[in-house]
């Protein structure tokens, strides 16, 4: 999953000295065509999934910073990406089962 969102571009990276460690902005050594999609896919996710829309008002309300939320979007939709090719199964969100 790591190294997946890293590809994507969506992890920052970590300046570490003198015993602190602080983080960048989002990572330049990305595949961007890709990493443009997933932000601009993350964007509309929410409106049209209640698994992501619970994602995204989480992230609002513990960091209040509408683009760090998107970008937990677009790792959630990483994760989904994954899940469904490892896997080989077609997508279904928990709503869906019931």
């Amino acid at each position: 999953m790591k190294k997946a969102v890293s590809y994507c571009g969506l992890c920052s990276g970590e300046v570490e000295s003198a015993g602190k460690t602080r983080r960048s902005p989002l990572s330049k050594q990305r595949n961007k065509h890709l990493q443009t999609i997933l932000v601009e896919a993350a964007k509309i996710a929410p409106l049209w999934n209640p698994a992501l829309a619970r994602v995204h008002e989480k992230t609002i309300s513990r960091r209040s910073n509408k683009n760090e939320a998107t970008i937990e979007v677009a790792r959630k939709l990483v994760a989904y990406l994954l899940y469904v090719d490892k896997s080989g199964n077609r997508f279904q969100s928990k709503e869906n089962l019931n």
